[in-house]
């Protein structure tokens, strides 16, 4: 908790009853905050499609004063749940929220689940994922997204049941401590690194896929097709990709940004992937969905329970313009990789790490803009940022 603040708002203080629909980092990361108030990283080694060497990113430790781990990320979700539950936060699984409601006159919202029960509480928080049925009571109709024109292949297995220990073409995965690799080619870019010093493996592969958007976006990948888009590639790359037993296929979707996150009466919240889907190239879902959950936080302690729609629009002024140009960023990082030539070298091909985006502490910076953003909804009425 920002010091300044540290004392004045202790665990159960703030009296608001809230719902969180949906366990993600954004969930999780907004229910650890809200009850306290009411690694090593290897650098990226960058190719082309023939094996060339193109770019060495060192991963600088500490990087604006912060130190990052790697590590897949079902088990950085498994730290976030442990601790939530350490804490005491109730957590209900298996209850599959069917709709959201809102009450002004009362001053209450709250959620049904597929079995009739009924939650009620000052706030819902929709953490519920790209595929939010929380959206649609938010916006008041169905938000279509549209298909990216790409796709990934993405896969996690064990580097030593796989052989890849093994492999002379991969063995440099698992004998150096964690590695990541990286090579680009045109319209098409693929990542692969080890975890748990060596011992996990991970790959993914971004490709043009022009397939209709159906019901469902992941599906079972067939590793023929993948092996087809690196023919020709450096030889490292068919060699890694076919160590895994199985890969999925997921189908990148895009989302334009929502006119609001908010309900009408300001009792029913989108945060995370309900709100603001990323790009895989980003690689800042569930950072900007943490930071969600931690804004929210102290917007509702420093406003209290007379004022949660008050809370809610000002927290969506403070995120609305910055996570857009996070999610921007992951646009052309992917551009400048699927357009790079093979003879291009040097750190504009670097994954980008900009001050802004990661010297950025959201709590602290809540703290210090809430009472401006709150005062002036007060007097002018409430407005997004406009969109750059």
């Amino acid at each position: 908790m920002h010091p300044e603040f540290e004392r004045i708002a202790p665990p159960g203080s703030s009296g608001i009853k809230i719902i969180i629909v949906g366990a993600g980092y954004g969930g999780l990361a907004c229910a650890i905050e809200l009850w306290s108030i009411c690694g090593h990283h290897p650098g990226l080694n960058l190719h082309n499609y023939l094996g060339e060497h193109i770019r060495f990113q060192a991963s600088v430790q500490p990087l604006f004063g912060a130190y990052s781990y790697n590590g897949h990320r079902a088990e950085i979700h498994q730290v976030l749940y442990n601790y939530a539950e350490s804490l005491g936060v109730q957590i209900n699984l298996g209850k599959e929220v069917v709709s959201c409601w809102e009450d002004e006159e009362r001053g209450v919202s709250g959620v049904t689940t597929v079995d009739g029960e009924l939650y009620e509480a000052d706030l819902v928080v929709a953490s519920d994922g790209v595929r939010s049925p929380a959206r649609k009571y938010v916006l008041g109709y169905t938000d279509t997204p549209r298909p990216s024109g790409y796709a990934v292949y993405r896969a996690w297995f064990d580097a030593a049941e796989q052989g890849v220990d093994k492999d002379p073409l991969t063995r440099y995965f698992t004998t150096d401590g964690d590695v990541f690799y990286g090579w680009i080619g045109q319209d098409v870019h693929m990542l692969s690194s080890s975890s748990r010093d060596g011992k996990s493996i991970s790959w993914v592969i971004t490709h043009r896929d022009d397939t209709p958007l159906l019901d469902q976006w992941s599906f079972p990948g067939k590793m023929e097709d993948v092996l087809k888009i690196v023919e020709g590639w450096d030889p490292r790359c068919a060699a890694i990709l076919s160590k895994a037993p199985a890969c999925i296929d997921w189908k990148l979707i895009v989302h334009d940004p929502l006119p609001t996150w908010i309900s009408k009466v300001s009792r029913v919240v989108l945060i995370g992937d309900a709100a603001h889907p990323f790009l895989p190239t980003s690689a800042q879902g569930a950072s900007q969905a943490i930071e969600d959950g931690v804004t929210l936080a102290v917007v509702l302690q420093l406003a209290g329970k007379p004022s949660v729609p008050l809370a809610i629009r000002s927290w969506e002024h403070i995120r609305y313009q910055r996570v857009r140009e996070a999610q921007l960023m992951g646009e052309s990082t992917r551009d400048k990789w699927h357009q790079a030539k093979p003879g291009d070298r040097g750190e504009h091909l670097d994954m980008p790490r900009p001050e802004w985006l990661f010297a950025f502490d959201a709590e602290a910076h809540a703290y210090s803009v809430y009472g401006d953003i709150a005062k002036k909804i007060e007097e002018e009425g409430y407005q997004l940022p406009t969109l750059s």
